[in-house]
């Protein structure tokens, strides 16, 4: 049974103020492309290092973001985010350069609605009146760090899946006026589980467990018929994970159809494109709902959404001691009123 609840629900409706999606080549190529602000024509972005150049990546979405509503940094109050890369140094790094106070967010690819979340209930109790929250990644970085340089050429098996080149930020702060807009309703805070995979290259199998557990979780905390979301979407199942997600809510007597549940990683490339399963990466969730997503919304298609994105909580010292790997994932419910 459900002990206490792991939901916060908030009074004030946090709004998402303005936003800032930037992508790298391979994202230009991808079926939501028209919701992207930027992109940059290879993976160094003119850098020298490819953790220089997602610390990039950062800093231009930051920057895109404030400058839609006509920010300085010194109108931030707090700046939330994570990345995947040891010690979230690009982000990190990022965070050295806007020279806002800074809160690092590590929930791996659950972190783009964790910093939203913690954004979010900083703003409802009036701890500040605007926070930077998002996340990033970076197809090179990754890969170098969890499994081989792309240089390499190692060959992948068909649930792995593809890290995305992307940052996505948002300017999170009170309402300011009566027109519809997107607000951050509620959010759920998920659970570290393990159901003992240990294969780094099936992260959505490792990660549907606790995806399906937050849902459950959010559904009961606020006493909700799955029917309330127009569209329920994870970060980064993919095919698998979602697949085994699916099976999981029949499993549950969870009412959630099939057409109402989507992934953020099997929406951002084409099928043509070489992801094997699909994508992945704290960069995902955050370009997919910052960018079409809320676009979506804008276009009256989805009214309410719950994103749940989900995070593989292992390093590569994790895998080569043989463990296996915890997962994680957040909720955030977002209403366009």
């Amino acid at each position: 049974m459900p002990g206490k609840s792991q939901t916060w629900v908030f009074s004030n409706q946090p709004a998402i103020l303005s936003t800032g999606v930037v992508g790298g080549p391979f994202e230009k190529k991808g079926r939501l492309a028209d919701d992207f602000d930027h992109f940059f024509e290879d993976l160094w972005l003119g850098q020298s290092t490819y953790e220089k150049a997602q610390q990039k990546l950062i800093e231009e979405a930051v920057q895109i973001a404030l400058n839609k509503k006509n920010l300085q940094e010194s109108d931030i109050q707090f700046f939330l985010a994570g990345d995947l890369i040891n010690q979230i140094t690009p982000t990190s790094f990022a965070a050295r350069t806007s020279g806002i106070p800074y809160l690092g967010m590590f929930s791996a690819c659950a972190t783009s609605t964790e910093s939203l979340a913690l954004a979010a209930y900083i703003v409802n109790h009036h701890g500040a009146e605007k926070v930077l929250a998002g996340a990033s990644s970076h197809n090179a970085t990754a890969e170098k760090q969890f499994r081989y340089p792309t240089e390499y050429g190692g060959q992948k098996p068909p649930t792995a899946q593809w890290t995305v080149t992307g940052a996505g930020f948002a300017v999170i702060g009170a309402a300011e006026d009566a027109a519809p807009q997107p607000r951050i309703t509620s959010a759920t805070i998920g659970k570290v589980m393990d159901l003992g995979i240990s294969d780094p290259f099936n992260m959505g199998g490792a990660m549907a467990p606790a995806a399906v557990d937050t849902i459950e979780r959010h559904l009961q905390d606020l006493k909700l018929d799955p029917s309330h979301y127009d569209l329920i979407i994870t970060g980064d199942l993919a095919r698998i994970g979602r697949s085994i997600a699916l099976d999981m809510f029949k499993q549950r007597q969870l009412d959630i159809r099939a057409e109402q549940f989507q992934d953020c990683g099997l929406l951002i490339y084409h099928e043509s494109q070489p992801v094997q399963a699909g994508a992945s990466g704290p960069g995902c969730s955050a370009v997919v709902l910052y960018g079409h997503l809320l676009n979506e919304m804008k276009k009256g298609r989805y009214k309410r959404i719950l994103l749940v994105a989900t995070g593989a909580l292992l390093s590569p010292l994790s895998f080569q001691q043989r463990e296996t790997i915890p997962c994680i994932a957040h909720a955030c419910s977002i209403e366009y009123i």
